[in-house]
């Protein structure tokens, strides 16, 4: 076994997972930093704690630092006598919370209302990083490794603060275009999961590797078994940089009324869309694994960037067991066996066809999806990624 190393990890969530979370355990926000820290690993949200919880396995000492859960971060100042630059924000009344639900289902709300709603939730400014306090973090823990996968929200100067208190600082980036400003001088390495990515960190003469994203078999443990009860599902965001999504989904909609969405939301959808009718609702970490679980089929496509494989739910689904019907990327047979262990496609008609074809022949969409499963429990784990980034950090 490799020397123990310590590794703080910082992250950050979606403000929407963030109200949900806090909205679903009544007083959480009250509890130690231990107790809101565990029901948000719980929640199977994003990775959760799938790179600590296997980095402790393999014998490293690890701390994960969420610096925009201001309710959170309020808790470990409090148990280490710090003071807060700001006052955590007030949990928005159950009512609002109802409301903001509401108006995801594509409801339609007075223009009143909704003007309060996105100015008591939708202010970026309510989970705004308190630096000095998260340095008071890094300088406690003092890691012989900080990896930031917040590059975005923690920047440059931030980093050159604590760069004294760390052994190396790794950041990791998928596939969002970085900006051009971006100060990346502080990091000894770049992971990404996305070669478009991987380049442009070259390009900048950074150093800059691949590394993948991956499964948590553990999620199985907690998820119910039993027949199928969706035919067809998707579960994703309907942003600007998912245009051609958006129009492949409208598409799909128009001819299967079988399928069914979730997304955190409907907002920048036309009003006349059809997703609209297939809406079901937000469907955050525990319940996305649910659904994924229970649907014979389920869709992916990557949006609006360059042509390469590279999201989580290429993994999540495959794990879960579901079939996964996904766009066909260059670089997608490196993962999967397209045709054997995913189904691809290459135009809204094809998948089209696939769906219906794979909803015709249940052995064959059983066959297809038991290997999908297969090959990401034998070579996309999270357990594989951190013995991988282990032997990364060694050879830094």
């Amino acid at each position: 076994m490799s020397a123990a190393m310590r590794f703080v990890i910082i992250n950050t969530d979606y403000p929407a997972f963030l109200e949900h979370l806090y909205w679903q355990h009544p007083g959480l926000a009250q509890r130690s930093y231990a107790d809101q820290m565990q029901v948000r690993m719980a929640s199977l949200f994003g990775v959760a704690d799938f790179y600590s919880y296997n980095l402790r396995q393999l014998g490293h000492e690890v701390w994960e630092l969420h610096p925009n859960n201001n309710r959170l971060q309020a808790a470990w100042a409090q148990e280490h006598n710090l003071p807060l630059a700001r006052r955590p924000r007030r949990l928005a009344p159950a009512w609002l919370a109802a409301a903001r639900t509401a108006a995801a289902l594509g409801r339609r709300l007075p223009k009143r209302i909704g003007r309060f709603i996105n100015r008591r939730l939708g202010d970026p400014a309510a989970f705004r990083i308190d630096e000095d306090l998260l340095a008071a973090q890094v300088r406690h823990y003092r890691p012989d490794v900080l990896l930031n996968h917040a590059i975005l929200e923690i920047g440059g100067t931030f980093l050159g603060r604590v760069r004294s208190e760390v052994g190396h600082i790794i950041g990791q980036h998928a596939a969002t275009s970085l900006p051009a400003d971006l100060d990346l001088s502080c990091y000894e390495l770049m992971l990404s999961s996305f070669p478009a990515t991987i380049s442009e960190l070259a390009r900048r003469g950074l150093s800059a590797r691949p590394f993948q994203l991956g499964f948590e078999p553990r999620v199985l443990e907690h998820l119910s078994s039993g027949p199928p009860q969706y035919e067809v599902s998707f579960v994703g965001s309907f942003q600007a940089i998912h245009a051609s999504r958006t129009a492949w989904m409208e598409r799909l909609c128009e001819q299967l009324p079988q399928i069914r969405i979730w997304a955190p939301s409907l907002e920048g959808l036309a009003a006349h869309s059809p997703i609209r009718r297939h809406y079901v609702g937000p469907a955050w970490g525990l319940r996305m694994y649910q659904i994924l679980r229970q649907s014979r089929i389920t869709l992916n496509h990557h949006g609006n960037v360059p042509h390469y494989a590279n999201n989580m739910r290429l993994y999540e689904a495959t794990g879960v067991g579901s079939l996964l019907i996904t766009d066909q990327r260059e670089n997608l047979r490196e993962m999967f066996e397209p045709g054997q262990e995913v189904i691809s496609f290459s135009s809204t008609t094809e998948c089209r066809d696939q769906i219906v074809y794979y909803l015709e022949h249940e052995q064959e969409r059983a066959l297809v999806a038991r290997r999908g499963q297969t090959r990401t429990l034998q070579t996309h784990t999270y357990l594989q990624r951190m013995q991988e980034l282990v032997g990364i950090v060694q050879r830094l």
